[in-house]
């Protein structure tokens, strides 16, 4: 590990225990996540620590994936870390790509705002299942966009829309007759109406969850990003880090619960002696040391591909699968571990345990890497044969 990703991230894991995570039982921290109120004044303490979007440097370069998994990895170390250092998703993505993909004025106009700490934004991709839309499959999409004049003019409706509610830059997917297209526009916009916030399992991303109708939304030509039909391509861009970006800011929140459900475990007494000291407790926080390990390793071998400059799709989909799962069994052990405490809100160990939860859905569901990989697994074997 670089000497600068290492003093890095011990400013932003001291900001985040000492500053941020008094800030957990907040009751800005509501159902559909911090109140935008709330983002704001910890972004501000992030400021002042100088902690605020570490991952990218003053000259607007980034540090490589190895290095920001070593940064988010300690943001995730609360709830409420990544958005005060303004690292969350789906802003940090969103960050990612059009620092990658976007013109200069795209990025002074829509990604300046972000980095600084100054807007939120939300990525339109996922559609109603209701309407046949694009899920998991972004081919369903039905969203549509036609050109009148120098705009391009859209249609269409949204739904699982992370933090579109309150946000200054929407990112929007939607189809041409070239195939997907990808737009930057401001917010909010009279076209684009937000239908309900739906109430959800997890609670960690400031707007939750929306369901949005796009209603003739124009857009200038100019504020398409790249050409049209070449959605799909930048779409994918986006994912492959940010599927590994949450990895490391969940990887960093079951740290923290394993510290909670083992200091819990020490101090608890049952039947004459410490719960640790109890089989069916000690081995589930040695399994959880072995999970966090795994993980661990795994998240730095894919960050590690990614700096290559490999797309890395087929190791972020293992590492999707691999962490999740992981952390998901780790969370549970701690709440497990925890008893009826675990259950409760006096710590974060049931929050860790419902995002994790969430986290397995996130950026594709477990199974359909898996079905990824298995396709892999049989376009490796034929071409094999074919040149046997």
């Amino acid at each position: 590990m670089s000497e600068r990703a290492l003093e890095i991230s011990a400013r932003v894991e001291q900001f985040v225990r000492e500053s941020v995570a008094p800030y957990e039982g907040d009751p800005r921290c509501g159902a559909h996540g911090p109140s935008d109120e709330l983002a704001m004044e910890l972004k501000a303490l992030a400021r002042k620590a100088g902690v605020l979007t570490p991952h990218i440097l003053p000259d607007g370069s980034h540090l490589s994936h190895r290095e920001t998994a070593a940064v988010l990895i300690r943001a995730g170390l609360s709830p409420l870390g990544p958005i005060a250092c303004n690292v969350a998703a789906p802003d940090e993505g969103n960050m990612y790509l059009l620092g990658k993909v976007g013109a200069p004025e795209i990025r002074e106009r829509f990604l300046a705002p972000l980095v600084k700490g100054e807007k939120r934004s939300a990525f339109f991709m996922t559609e109603p299942a209701e309407d046949g839309g694009a899920g998991s499959d972004p081919m369903m999409m039905q969203t549509t966009c036609k050109m009148d004049g120098n705009h391009w003019v859209i249609n269409g409706r949204k739904t699982y829309i992370t933090g579109a509610d309150g946000a200054g830059v929407g990112i929007i997917m939607a189809k041409s007759d070239d195939g997907a297209c990808m737009f930057l526009v401001d917010l909010p916009d009279p076209a684009i109406r937000i239908e309900r916030v739906m109430d959800t399992i997890d609670s960690s991303m400031p707007g939750g969850h929306a369901v949005v109708s796009i209603d003739n939304l124009r857009v200038p030509a100019d504020q398409m990003l790249g050409e049209s039909g070449e959605g799909f391509r930048y779409a994918q861009a986006r994912l492959a880090p940010a599927r590994l970006t949450h990895c490391m800011r969940w990887l960093g929140a079951c740290v923290r619960a394993n510290e909670i459900a083992t200091d819990y475990a020490n101090r608890r007494m049952a039947f004459g002696k410490p719960l640790v000291d109890h089989e069916g407790v000690g081995f589930m926080l040695a399994e959880n040391l072995i999970d966090l390990k795994q993980a661990e390793l795994m998240i730095y071998w894919c960050a590690d591909v990614l700096d290559t400059g490999a797309v890395g799709t087929t190791e972020s989909s293992m590492a999707k699968v691999a962490v999740s799962e992981a952390l998901m069994r780790i969370a549970d052990r701690c709440v497990q571990c925890m008893g009826g405490q675990g259950v409760t809100t006096d710590t974060i160990v049931e929050q860790v345990f419902r995002e994790v939860r969430a986290f397995r859905i996130y950026d594709g569901p477990t199974e359909v890497h898996k079905w990824s990989l298995a396709k892999k697994v049989k376009r490796d074997w034929k071409k094999v044969q074919d040149q046997a």
